[in-house]
């Protein structure tokens, strides 16, 4: 593949939130993942894990679950006396965080804690590091991970969502009804299939805006 041919598969990459009925392959899902695994991680951890919800009914009980959750905490803010701001998240923020209600599939991506003999042999011995940043570079290494399999399904003519509003809301929900065991990290979820609509191109900041050289 030449460079231009790539910019382009990046460049008309959108986040999609409208999906037709026609389901996605299991192949193609695999396809997807098979780039997943072949992003960099840290010392090769390979932190990322995947759970592919290919089915209909129990995509709308996550949905279900999400937006029990989310009237849930609109209720608590309202009892505090933030009516207004209880009202927005229902009405804005609600819509945003189930927007993978249509699609034919949900993944939903994990991350493991990052382990390595550097940390068996060097970091633990002298303390160097600890819980929270083993879990943050396993996050960091299942991002590289998904951003991977985005660009994969784009590249077949599917579209996908990034979202991480059910892990925000709904990860205690999300853990018990999909049996997911408490040294796996809820990443994000990715809805996936075929667009309905192809959304326009957003802005974004100039090169020399987000780039500092140093020579």
């Amino acid at each position: 593949m030449q460079f231009d041919q790539l910019r382009e598969v990046i460049h008309s990459r959108r986040s999609v939130r409208n999906f037709t009925d026609q389901n996605v392959s299991l192949q193609d899902v695999k396809d997807m993942i098979d780039c997943a695994r072949y992003a960099p991680s840290d010392t090769n951890s390979q932190t990322w894990e995947f759970i592919a919800i290919m089915n209909r009914s129990t995509i709308k009980e996550i949905e279900q679950i999400t937006w029990e959750q989310l009237h849930r905490m609109a209720k608590i803010a309202e009892d505090n006396g933030l009516a207004r701001e209880a009202k927005l998240l229902v009405k804005s923020f609600g819509p945003y965080a189930t927007a993978f209600a249509d699609a034919p599939v949900l993944i939903v991506c994990l991350a493991t804690a990052y382990t390595s003999k550097f940390r068996d042999r060097i970091f633990d011995p002298i303390g160097f590091g600890n819980e929270t940043i083993w879990n943050e570079e396993g996050i960091k290494s299942s991002s590289l991970a998904i951003q991977n399999m985005m660009l994969a399904a784009h590249a077949k003519g599917l579209a996908t969502c990034p979202m991480t509003g059910p892990v925000l809301l709904a990860e205690k929900q999300l853990r018990d009804y999909l049996d997911i065991p408490n040294d796996r990290q809820l990443n994000m979820v990715i809805a996936l299939g075929y667009p309905k609509v192809q959304p326009k191109a957003i802005a974004r900041k100039e090169i020399d805006e987000i780039l500092r050289i140093v020579e």
